[in-house]
């Protein structure tokens, strides 16, 4: 596993947070997401099965900008 600790703008309601986790949870080889402060998402993932990549494109693909930290 692979962890990557994600910068999210604009995660200011608990819906929203849920919103971006769930599409992070549709991505195969994604475990576990953990929202450890206000706009950060620490994501752990089989990089064999996932990128970097896959996960901030389905950030983006819920409205929000995101880059690693």
């Amino acid at each position: 596993m692979t962890r990557v600790l994600l910068g999210v703008r604009g995660l200011a309601t608990q819906e929203a947070v849920e919103r971006v986790i769930n599409a992070l949870k549709t991505i195969k080889g994604v475990a576990d997401i953990v929202n450890p402060h206000p706009g950060q998402l620490e994501v752990n993932f089989d990089p064999t099965q996932a990128t970097v990549m896959d996960l901030l494109r389905a950030v983006r693909s819920q409205g929000f900008l995101a880059g690693m930290l």
